[in-house]
């Protein structure tokens, strides 16, 4: 009980950092949701934060730090491993529709126990990789922590993206060369630094459209 209020202080210590507002039942959602990385991860190994203060701060709280810079209402979760950013992200925001695609069976067989467990109704589950996924739509967002490439994402998810939709790659230290090698298909809008409650270094969320064919300067446009 100490740990868990202990856990519950910092989050919503966290939140208030970020400057979001969400209601007891959603912050009971976010330490529920770390409760199962920490019980399924003694067997699946799902991450190597082994800690649940730690995944509350390097998991869920880096999550969240997106969330004031996405707008639209499907989103696509590529490489979610453990569910993230997608499961924070559809918990904090019930109006936003998410899939979360992994390759990887064990991570999708907690994905879909999560979202049972938490009473998800905005979220579905996709066991593939992405270049032989076909998800019959488009998505307002395709987000992706996992992956470590820009030039890569890009490429592989950039398909996935519905006419204005664009891409949201959550980065460490600001990605100068991986900027430079973004495909002339894609136009970076903007760089945006973020700051997670209790988690040092420098992180970065990267923000990019599909290029106009007339070949307009993007860099006003928003995801």
């Amino acid at each position: 009980m100490i740990l868990e209020d202990g856990l519950a202080a910092e989050l919503k210590s966290g939140l208030a950092a970020l400057r979001l507002k969400v209601a007891g039942e959603t912050e009971r959602k976010l330490l529920d949701y770390v409760a199962l990385i920490a019980k399924w991860n003694r067997v699946y190994n799902l991450t190597a934060v082994r800690e649940p203060s730690n995944m509350l701060t390097h998991h869920v709280l880096d999550s969240l730090a997106v969330a004031p810079h996405l707008t639209g209402h499907i989103l696509l979760d590529v490489g979610s491993g453990a569910g993230l950013p997608g499961i924070p992200l559809a918990i904090a925001k019930p109006d936003l529709h998410v899939t979360l695609l992994d390759s990887n069976r064990k991570k999708t067989t907690f994905q879909q126990q999560a979202v049972i467990e938490l009473g998800l109704q905005n979220v579905e589950v996709a066991n593939s990789r992405i270049e032989a996924w076909n998800p019959g739509a488009q998505f307002d967002i395709v987000i992706s922590r996992a992956f470590s490439d820009l030039a890569q994402f890009v490429a592989l998810a950039g398909p996935c993206c519905a006419p204005g939709g664009g891409l949201a790659a959550m980065k460490g230290i600001y990605p100068t060369e991986e900027l430079a090698r973004v495909p002339s298909s894609f136009a970076v809008t903007r760089v945006v630094p973020l700051g997670v409650p209790g988690v040092e270094g420098e992180r970065h969320l990267v923000l990019m459209r599909r290029a106009q064919p007339n070949g307009v300067d993007a860099a006003e446009a928003r995801v």
